[in-house]
C-alpha cells in the first residue's frame, strides 16, 4: 500500500489553526511524524483561496525542512498546482485532476516523461457518476488522454470517488466494482481513495473506515489518503496486504510491527 499522509491539510482543524497562526513548528512536527509512520507522500493543502499560493510555498518549505518524503500538492486550482510545482525540491504528486475542466491539459504536459505522479478523479462534467459504468466511462476517457500526452499508467493514481455510506448504501459496492474493472483494463495503474469520506456523518467512523479499507484493498486499491499516525488503521493495512497475498511470509507485517507502526506502543 502506498500511503498518502492526510494531516497537513487546512481542512483538518488542528492544521487549519497552525496555518492561520503560522505555526511552522507544528507543520514540521506532523510532517516528520507521518513520514516516520510510513507515508510515501505527504498531502499539502492550504484549504483556502486567499493567499493560497503563498501559503502553499510556506508549507512546502516547512515540510522539506522536516523530511525528504515527496509532497502531494493539493488544490482545486490547476494554476496553483502548476505554480506550486516550482517550490518542491523533488518530483512528488499532484492532487488532483479530472476529465472535467482544463486540469488534464494543464498538468499532463508537465508530468509526461517525469517522475511526477497525479491523482485522477473519475468524475466528469456532470459531477460524480452514480453508477460504476459512468465512472468507468470517465476512466476510459482518462486513458485516452494519458495516451495522447504520453503519461504512463504508473504515474496515475485513479480515485474512483467514494460517496458517503449514510446517504448511499451502494457506495462501497460501486467503489469496489470500479476498482476491479480499472485493474482489469489497466493493471499497472494505481488506485487510491480519500478513505474517510465513506463514514461521514456516521458514529464510530473508524469502524466503517477500517471495514472499507479491507474491502477496497481486496478489490485492487493499492493506495489511500489516510492518517498514518492511526495505529489501528495501519495495522489493518499491513494485515490486509498479507491476507491478499501481497506480503511474502508476512515480512512487511512483521517489520512494521517491530518498528512500532502498529500494535501496542512499545516503551
Amino acid at each position: 500500500m502506498i500511503i498518502i499522509g492526510e494531516k497537513i491539510n487546512g481542512f483538518v482543524p488542528r492544521t487549519g489553526q497552525a496555518i492561520e497562526e503560522r505555526d511552522g513548528e507544528y507543520i514540521k512536527e506532523i510532517a516528520k511524524a507521518q513520514a516516520e509512520a510510513g507515508a510515501a507522500y505527504l498531502d499539502c493543502c492550504p484549504a483556502t483561496n486567499e493567499g493560497a499560493l503563498d501559503i502553499m510555498e510556506w508549507m512546502v518549505g516547512l515540510i522539506q525542512e522536516a523530511t525528504d518524503t515527496p509532497i502531494a500538492l493539493d488544490s482545486p486550482s490547476a494554476d496553483i498546482l502548476v505554480e506550486s510545482m516550482k517550490f518542491v525540491d523533488r518530483p512528488g504528486m499532484i492532487n488532483s485532476i479530472s476529465i472535467a475542466g482544463d486540469k488534464v491539459e494543464k498538468i499532463f504536459p508537465l508530468i509526461a516523461g517525469t517522475e511526477w505522479k497525479v491523482v485522477a478523479m473519475l468524475d466528469d462534467e456532470d459531477g460524480i457518476p452514480s453508477t460504476a459504468e459512468g465512472r468507468i466511462n470517465a476512466f476510459k476517457r482518462l486513458l485516452e488522454k494519458m495516451d495522447e500526452y504520453g503519461v504512463k499508467p504508473d504515474q496515475v493514481f485513479v480515485d474512483p470517488l467514494v460517496e458517503t455510506l449514510g446517504t448511499n448504501e451502494e457506495s462501497c459496492t460501486v467503489f469496489t466494482q470500479v476498482c476491479r474493472e480499472v485493474r482489469e483494463l489497466c493493471p499497472d495503474i494505481h488506485i487510491t481513495s480519500g478513505l474517510s469520506n465513506i463514514s461521514f456523518g456516521l458514529p464510530v467512523r473508524k469502524a466503517i473506515n477500517m471495514g472499507f479499507m479491507v474491502l477496497a484493498m481486496n478489490a485492487g486499491m493499492d493506495s489511500a489518503i489516510i492518517d498514518p499516525l492511526n495505529r489501528d488503521m495501519m495495522g489493518i493495512v499491513y494485515a490486509t496486504d498479507a491476507l491478499v497475498g501481497n506480503d511474502e511470509y508476512c515480512m512487511e507485517y512483521l517489520t512494521a510491527y517491530r518498528e512500532g507502526i502498529f500494535g501496542p506502543k512499545q516503551d
